[in-house]
């Protein structure tokens, strides 16, 4: 997984507040954590985590490290194995797209609307030319929906693995694969 600056310190403290007390109440939301949240929990706390910043220092959870800009994802990207998912906010997408890192793009569109934020595609300089997979809902909430789409790069290429974008309500994130 790779994160952004600004995304990677919440992310980090959501998961690890389940690892250290899986009944406890959880920061952000204020309830106790779903089977679901802690199984996903155990799973982060095993997977490698790439954090993209030119300014932070030190992370603290183990399997972390820091990469300074976007050509260090792309050599990344070139390792065999699996997928790379990026867990950002609208810097770290604009980015990866930026570069055609991003192969396949994932939505989360949820039922209700924040009123402010970022918005996710914002700072993307190019055209980027979307198919759609599949679109379906999900059990979550009533009425969000999944929607997954391929992505074609401006040389025309069409690759089946990819970087996949997905925003959620609270935490946007992307994924990259190799």
């Amino acid at each position: 997984m790779s994160f952004g600056r600004g995304m990677y310190p919440g992310y980090q403290q959501y998961w690890r507040a389940i690892l250290a007390n899986p009944g406890g109440i959880l920061p952000f939301t204020g309830r106790v954590a779903s089977k679901g949240e802690i199984e996903y929990a155990y799973f982060a706390d095993k997977t490698p985590h790439i954090v993209l910043s030119k300014t932070l220092d030190q992370v603290d959870w183990k399997n972390t490290w820091i990469v300074r800009d976007v050509e260090e994802i792309r050599r990344l990207k070139q390792w065999s194995g699996k997928d790379i998912y990026a867990v950002g906010g609208a810097t770290l997408i604009s980015g990866l797209m930026n570069m055609s890192l991003i192969d396949e793009v994932r939505l989360l569109v949820n039922p209700f609307i924040l009123g402010g934020g970022k918005a996710l595609f914002k700072d993307v300089k190019d055209r980027h030319v979307l198919k759609l997979v599949q679109a379906k809902s999900v059990q979550v909430w009533q009425g969000q929906y999944d929607l997954h789409h391929a992505a074609r790069h401006q040389d025309s290429r069409f690759r089946e693995t990819v970087v996949a974008i997905q925003e959620r309500a609270l935490c946007p994130y992307v994924y990259l694969s190799s």
